[in-house]
């Protein structure tokens, strides 16, 4: 049995979280099917945007699986922190767009795996919460490192440290989603904005992933320098001579990646 589900539609990638029986919890398999199927995504042609869901209307990801982290010691804990984290850096620095569709509970490494991703929707059952202080641990699949870059400081140490639920309205006004709508509308809603971002230039989705995720890592004089750089290299593409053409003929642009 999968439980990484993949389903592929008109240039979208399905990626659905499949232990609808223990709420989608993260476990050794799970992390190393999901690593598989995005460096599988990154290399396919045939996708453009990506959308990540749970099984079922009740959790995202309810956690990562208690009963394997209670086994571990100081050396093999660090290990998992870092495999974990691998995983989900690969999905954040994905050159296609990457949708978090929030369809539930969103704890722990849930949470972790929606922050990594680049778009958050969610439904309005969604709850999002970092809830390992109270089992003795801290987030470690990057939450403490993406939140406060998200939130800011105050809000994420909030979070981080009281290990509440965040419901979605909540996470809507401090910005941890973009945007809530009905759990009935979700799928819809995020296929919506996949189509959207898909009648984008290709070339301009990347540079623009890059220059926010790179740019952020740096002092904004050279975080500038950066998106200036990204800026003239898609100067020279065929796409942005088919985007601005496209603009001034009054016509819908037809991108080719080039």
């Amino acid at each position: 049995m999968s439980f990484v589900l993949v389903e592929k539609a008109d240039r979208i990638a399905w990626v659905t979280l499949n232990r609808p029986e223990k709420l989608n919890a993260l476990n050794n398999e799970v992390m190393k099917e999901l690593e598989g199927v995005f460096a599988s995504l990154e290399q396919d042609a045939e996708v453009g945007v990506v959308v990540v869901t749970g099984a079922g209307e009740k959790a995202f990801v309810a956690g990562a699986d208690i009963a394997e982290l209670k086994s571990l010691d100081t050396a093999r804990a660090r290990v998992q922190a870092l495999r974990g984290q691998a995983v989900f850096q690969r999905i954040e620095a994905m050159p296609k767009p990457v949708i978090a569709a929030v369809n539930g509970f969103a704890l722990g490494g849930g949470c972790e795996l929606a922050l990594a991703c680049h778009i958050r929707i969610a439904s309005e059952n969604a709850r999002f919460g970092l809830p390992e202080v109270s089992l003795g641990i801290i987030p470690g699949y990057g939450g403490t490192q993406r939140l406060p870059r998200l939130v800011g400081k105050g809000v994420a140490l909030d979070m981080i440290l009281s290990g509440e639920m965040t419901p979605a309205a909540d996470a809507l006004r401090m910005g941890l989603v973009s945007r809530v709508v009905p759990q009935a509308d979700l799928k819809s809603a995020a296929e919506k904005l996949a189509k959207t971002l898909l009648s984008r230039g290709p070339l301009a989705l990347r540079s623009a992933l890059a220059a926010v995720n790179e740019g952020l890592e740096m002092p904004q004089d050279q975080g500038l320098l950066y998106e200036a750089a990204q800026f003239g290299l898609l100067a020279a593409t065929q796409d942005m001579q088919e985007g601005m053409g496209a603009f001034l003929e009054k016509r819908t642009a037809a991108f080719k990646g080039l």
